[in-house]
């Protein structure tokens, strides 16, 4: 197996529609150890690096995955021909905010942005870009939310410490996705990812 872990690797990667990480991988390659298929990734990054083809090997929301280069967004785009909500002004600052403040409460969220946002945080959840972790222990018991492993793969962020700086945030969200029309997802400014619903409250 070892000459052709690589190209294991590979069809595993191509196939799979959300980032693998190393314990999956681990999961399915039985027997080799993680240095060995760290190895094998870091010949592929390289390779397709190298390559500088349609497509690029990243790491992301704690695996690897398979995207696309930014700049054959129009023809993507064509192709698939998205038709996806946007993500409103309001719901990338409520974004920003839960991302840097989590775990947070709803009226934390309100007291800093200084508006009601009931809405736009049921919207999120619909997206699978926040979550509810459990509820505080204080007075009414709130929902306390934070970011989803979707969130990461949406921004491309190897995990939170990869966070931007606030002002970056809203550059990110209309640059980066942009870069990415092959991950399920939402769209922001003219960019398509397929959200599936999800509960905006727990049990």
């Amino acid at each position: 197996m070892a000459e052709d872990l690589k190209y294991i690797i590979e069809s595993l990667l191509f196939v799979s529609e959300t980032p693998l990480t190393m314990d999956h991988l681990k999961g399915i390659i039985e027997g080799e150890d993680t240095h060995v298929i760290r190895s094998a990734i870091d010949e592929l990054m390289a390779e397709y690096e190298q390559r500088d083809g349609g497509f690029v090997l990243k790491q992301v929301a704690g695996g690897y995955q398979f995207r696309t280069q930014g700049r054959y967004n129009a023809w993507i785009k064509r192709l698939i021909k998205p038709n996806a909500p946007r993500l409103s002004r309001a719901a990338l600052e409520t974004l920003a905010i839960i991302a840097y403040n989590q775990p947070i409460i709803r009226s934390d969220v309100e007291h800093i942005r200084g508006v009601d946002s009931g809405g736009v945080i049921r919207m999120l959840m619909e997206r699978k870009l926040i979550r509810v972790l459990g509820r505080k222990e204080i007075p009414g018991r709130p929902l306390i939310y934070a970011t989803t492993k979707h969130f990461l793969e949406v921004f491309e962020l190897k995990d939170l410490k990869d966070l931007p700086t606030p002002k970056e945030i809203e550059e990110l969200s209309r640059s980066r996705i942009e870069d990415e029309p092959e991950i399920d997802g939402f769209e922001t400014e003219g960019e398509t990812k397929t959200i599936d619903a999800q509960e905006d409250d727990a049990p």
